[in-house]
């Protein structure tokens, strides 16, 4: 029994390390192919990219839970689809679409970092717009992620107003998002495989046409004026493809390691997709650059870590108060599932 035992939790360490490794592969992939294809391939287009991602991800979601049979299909009423799921589609697409405007302008690195801003924004919309109150630790672990992006920024050698504005708006559509959540979908547990089958399509007609008015007519002279077109054309699909990839593994990871293990990951994905990036675009990075996203990702953990430890408090012994005078949690799930 003590071999068998053993055996298992070995397996379920690797099955965690291998979901670990395929959700850095895919994450990493995803972004430096968008970065390719807007600095490399000179497809300036984000607009046209995103809507390229949404129509990927809508097919293969339906493929996903159709015919795959992965995921077990969430009903959802049709009166609900127009309530609940259009506006989170809205905001779901403004934030893909701000990524990727940001990716465009700014270094890879820069923009991870910058992502990195979303606990915060999370903490603070809660706490200005719904008047929740947080406990000093929920602060405190706030303090080196407001300084490592302010450290960065200040230092980032291929600094761009507007793709830094980018990134941080996108940040708060990001909080936004997570906030709508608790409200819009009450009631609803999505899995990320169910949110992208009825996001995606609302995304795709939300964006369809401003990509069209706005970009069309760049689309169709780049095809002119571009000398390989089917590679290109097969790389900006491909980016499409993984982008539904990284949602579905995604939901491998969540369901194969712990939230404190998930936490850690993800902010190690961020390291990776930072380096990476270096490696392949060469951006220049001063020290006190990389110092000050080394900080912003030792707040990030921290953050996690906190935040976990009060989850685990409150649910061994829970408070009746008032929801507003409750020292809550950020809307951020321990495992959070990030389309």
């Amino acid at each position: 029994m003590e071999d068998g035992g053993k055996a298992a939790a070995g397996l379920g360490t690797l099955r965690a390390v291998l979901a670990i490794l395929q959700w850095w592969g895919f994450n990493v992939t995803v972004i430096i192919m968008n970065k390719w294809i807007f600095q490399k391939l000179d497809f300036k287009f984000p607009l046209t990219v995103s809507c390229v991602h949404f129509i990927c991800s809508s097919i293969g979601a339906y493929v996903a839970i159709h015919v795959l049979k992965a995921k077990p299909l969430i009903e959802v009423e049709p009166e609900d689809r127009w309530k609940r799921i259009f506006p989170m589609s809205f905001v779901f697409c403004i934030n893909i679409v701000l990524g990727n405007v940001s990716l465009r302008y700014i270094p890879v690195s820069f923009m991870q970092t910058i992502k990195s801003f979303t606990p915060a924004t999370t903490v603070i919309l809660q706490w200005l717009v719904w008047s929740k109150h947080f406990e000093w630790r929920i602060w405190a672990s706030l303090v080196p992620i407001v300084g490592g992006i302010l450290l960065t920024s200040v230092t980032e050698l291929s600094f761009h107003i507007f793709g830094f504005c980018a990134a941080m708006v996108g940040c708060l559509a990001t909080s936004t998002k997570t906030i709508l959540a608790e409200s819009l979908l009450h009631g609803y547990k999505f899995d990320s495989i169910n949110t992208v089958y009825y996001m995606a399509p609302f995304a795709t007609m939300i964006l369809a046409l401003p990509a069209m008015l706005l970009e069309g007519g760049g689309v169709i002279n780049w095809f002119y004026i571009h000398d390989s077109v089917i590679p290109a054309l097969t790389i900006i699909l491909g980016s499409g493809v993984l982008a539904f990839c990284l949602n579905f593994s995604i939901f491998y990871v969540i369901h194969s390691t712990t939230a404190v293990t998930f936490n850690v990951a993800g902010n190690l994905k961020v390291a990776v997709a930072v380096l990476v990036s270096w490696l392949i675009f060469r951006n220049p990075i001063s020290a006190m650059n990389a110092i000050g996203c080394g900080i912003t990702l030792v707040g990030c953990t921290f953050y996690g870590y906190v935040r976990h430890l009060i989850s685990q408090r409150q649910a061994a012994a829970p408070v009746n108060l008032p929801r507003n005078q409750m020292e809550m949690l950020p809307l951020v799930d321990d495992k959070q599932e990030k389309v």
